[in-house]
């Protein structure tokens, strides 16, 4: 994909930031690092212009962050604090995918957050306890395969 094309976008993208939804900041930062195409004034303008991210659910967060280490921008404290926040409040709905981009993200950014952290390997622990119940209730349905792998 032309990098003119993505550095088109992102002059567009920055003068309608104010519409854009938590979906389109997701889609649109994901884009670029799934293109490799590191845009700093993009991202910088996210961080500073983004008002709606307490509308940002679990994916949104997971997603945002992913793109922001992806793209290896560490230079958004700002909203990296505030999605670790909302990330904290809205722990419950994460699921284990979530949580291994999340964490990822953060600790590819070297952002200090024990909050978050606690959080998610709390949440974590609560899925894969769920995962285990599940696992021993259809043990016996398990053929030999089945155990073993």
């Amino acid at each position: 994909v032309s990098p003119d094309l993505f550095d088109a976008f992102a002059q567009k993208a920055i003068e309608k930031l104010d519409t854009f939804s938590s979906l389109s900041i997701e889609n649109t930062v994901w884009a670029y690092a799934e293109a490799g195409h590191s845009s700093p004034e993009l991202f910088d303008a996210i961080s500073h212009k983004v008002k709606n991210i307490d509308t940002f659910n679990a994916q949104s967060i997971a997603n945002t962050v992913w793109a922001y280490a992806k793209i290896g921008h560490a230079s958004s404290p700002e909203l990296l604090d505030a999605l670790a926040k909302i990330a904290v409040e809205k722990i419950e709905t994460f699921d284990s995918e979530d949580i291994a981009k999340t964490k990822w993200a953060y600790e590819e950014l070297e952002r200090s957050t024990p909050e978050l952290f606690d959080a998610l390997s709390q949440k974590e622990a609560e899925l894969f306890d769920a995962l285990s119940h599940k696992a021993m209730e259809k043990l016996d349905t398990f053929s030999s395969q089945g155990i073993v792998s």
